[in-house]
């Protein structure tokens, strides 16, 4: 029996069940079972945005996973409050924004190439006890349409009952980007935030510009549109009425979304959950938004996913040999559980008003390059972020 390797079927093909299929194919049989066809994913509408900080990319190379034209490489955080500018902060290690169906149907292929096999089904709760029959361990990646299982809350991570902004994505031709090549980051008190980020698509560079509105504000002008042209010009008035820097940069007659399926509006309300449970006495695990599900005001989506998917897949080599019980669920789970909190935590605070403490240390990075660069830092490390933050709370 010891010659057969363990059989992990992962449901969900997004940033947590790709990387841990690439992660763990060479050990044991990974199947991944998901309901959209790398075509359809392809030909579809986008389904987020991600950037992968320094830490994801080292993980990517670690698993070998599919390199990327780095003609969009993220080497700045701009940040402005209103129309002022306070600074440019350099990343340390260069990040990259990738459209996600893409990234996606690209890795799908590759892993199928690779000996990963694929089930296109549509998993529903139903399904669960049948798939701990056929499998070792179920892996739910559901993402944020997820979980599969009622995984407990933790609720001192989860205070929010109701979306705190409300997402609206747009991916666009005809916008020179900023020099240097980076994230822009516009805060507006009481209205929302805007993210301006460089990616590559199928279609080659584009802007991503992602607006956070607070529900119910003067920023929250999208309600009803459902066309790429009505979504074009909504997003031309909005950037000239609310963000004239990014407005000025938008060429005449070539601003428009990269396809008619480059946009999108969402709203994500945060939750935190115990990532382990058992079903007819066998263990199931959660990676990934299905359990971590954080607001997307601070970017954390895509790294945090790729942090937990590197201790999942470290928890289950530790234990390849051994029982695959709740041990090996509370064994991952602690592994990930300080880095969840302190992701969550920052997260949860800037949904907020800043703090007079934060808003010191903005003031400090448009003076001093060396601070600018630490705030930059926040983004792809975002434990320093954390302690900056629990340092506010503390004086």
């Amino acid at each position: 029996m010891r010659g057969l390797k363990r059989r992990i079927g992962i449901v969900g093909s997004g940033t947590a069940g790709l990387q841990l299929a690439y992660a763990l194919k060479e050990e044991f049989a990974v199947t991944v079972i998901h309901h959209r066809s790398s075509d359809q994913i392809r030909n579809g509408r986008v389904r987020s945005t991600q950037v992968h900080f320094g830490t994801t990319r080292m993980n990517e190379n670690r698993f070998a996973m599919p390199k990327w034209d780095e003609q969009t490489l993220i080497e700045s955080i701009h940040i402005s409050i209103g129309n002022q500018k306070l600074f440019t902060g350099m990343l340390k290690e260069p990040a990259l924004s990738v459209d996600q169906r893409l990234y996606f149907s690209r890795c799908m292929e590759d892993l199928a190439e690779k000996g990963v096999s694929f089930q296109l089904k549509k998993v529903v709760k139903e399904d669960i006890e049948a798939l701990t029959d056929e499998f070792d361990l179920i892996i739910d990646c559901t993402g944020k349409s997820g979980p599969l299982m009622s995984f407990p809350i933790e609720k001192e991570l989860s205070p929010f009952q109701t979306p705190q902004r409300k997402c609206i994505v747009g991916y666009f031709l005809g916008i020179q980007p900023n020099t240097p090549q980076g994230i822009g980051v516009t805060v507006l008190p009481e209205l929302g935030e805007m993210f301006e980020i460089p990616a590559i698509t199928e279609h080659g560079p584009v802007t991503i510009l992602f607006i956070m509105s607070i529900p119910n504000s003067d920023l929250d002008v999208f309600q009803g549109i459902r066309k790429a042209e009505e979504f074009t010009l909504k997003m031309r008035t909005t950037t000239q009425k609310f963000f004239p820097e990014i407005h000025k940069r938008i060429e005449e007659g070539k601003f428009a979304l990269c396809d008619e399926h480059g946009f999108l509006q969402t709203a994500v309300t945060p939750v935190i959950r115990r990532p382990y449970l058992t079903v007819k006495n066998k263990l199931v695990v959660g990676c990934g938004d299905s359990v971590f599900l954080n607001d997307p005001i601070t970017g954390q989506g895509c790294n945090l996913s790729s942090y937990c998917a590197e201790k999942l897949y470290e928890t289950l080599i530790e234990y390849k040999d051994s029982a695959w019980n709740i041990q090996v669920g509370e064994a991952y789970w602690n592994r990930t559980k300080q880095f969840v909190k302190e992701v969550t935590e920052w997260t949860n605070a800037m949904t907020l008003p800043l703090p007079e403490h934060i808003i010191q240390l903005l003031l400090q990075g448009a003076q001093s390059q060396a601070k600018a660069n630490d705030i930059a830092e926040w983004f792809a490390d975002p434990r320093k972020a954390y302690q900056a933050f629990s340092l506010a709370t503390t004086i």
